[in-house]
């Protein structure tokens, strides 16, 4: 035994090096997810707060089996056909995942609005909204949007507004709470920000292109001149 007393004390200190490395990652995971929160605290809050701008931008969520929005993202285009109701936009642009086939999830977000009283005309669509940055940065470099109100679900909402002003469109967001009464979706999507905080803080810093960073469209610009 007396040969391998003295790796004891390095033992306890590899154990105790580690303890504070774990301790330390746990602390710093939520500052970029805090950060975003704060800095965007002032352009946040509900269909009634936020301030009207000529586009919604609804960011895509999936879809089910049998190609309808999920609930949550069937809350955001809600929310997107309140804001156009109460003229607080003039038009909305959908943005999600077409990249196969059997999955337009676009279309699938234009056909539920336009079940819910909002005219096809008045819903721009881009078709390779794979992020949130991808989004954020094709609604401003390819759609020509400047000023924006984005709807997403209140945990999402601090990360979709900082990288949407960070991609140069003035954002303010109107979130949904719904999702706070569903106690799995809430943990889990607020635990997937805080991760989510470190990629968004890079790409506000180094605006990446997007996976497909163009050519230009008028959608939006037709759609904002459309009748109402």
């Amino acid at each position: 035994m007396g040969r391998f007393r003295g790796l004891l004390p390095l033992s306890g200190r590899m154990r105790a090096a580690a303890a504070v490395a774990v301790a330390s990652a746990l602390l710093l995971l939520p500052l970029p997810f805090a950060w975003l929160a704060w800095s965007t605290a002032d352009v946040r809050g509900t269909v009634d707060e936020v301030p009207e701008r000529p586009v919604a931008l609804v960011l895509g969520a999936g879809l089910d089996d049998d190609g309808r929005p999920r609930t949550l993202l069937a809350r955001r285009l809600d929310l997107a056909a309140e804001l156009y109701h109460s003229a607080k936009v003039e038009a909305v642009l959908v943005s999600g995942d077409n990249s196969r086939d059997a999955y337009n999830e676009t279309d699938a977000m234009a056909d539920y609005l336009a079940a819910v009283g909002v005219p096809r005309e008045k819903v721009a669509a881009d078709y390779a909204g794979f992020s949130t940055w991808d989004s954020c940065a094709r609604a401003r470099r390819v759609f020509g949007v400047e000023a924006a109100t984005v709807v997403t679900q209140d945990f999402h909402l601090p990360r979709a507004v900082g990288l949407c002003r960070a991609a140069g469109i003035d954002a303010v967001g109107a979130g949904d709470a719904s999702g706070d009464r569903k106690f799995t979706a809430t943990v889990y999507g607020y635990v997937r920000e805080l991760p989510a905080g470190y990629k968004a803080a890079a790409q506000a810093a180094l605006r990446p292109d997007p996976v497909f960073p163009g050519p230009s469209e008028t959608s939006v610009e037709e759609a904002l001149a459309a009748p109402r």
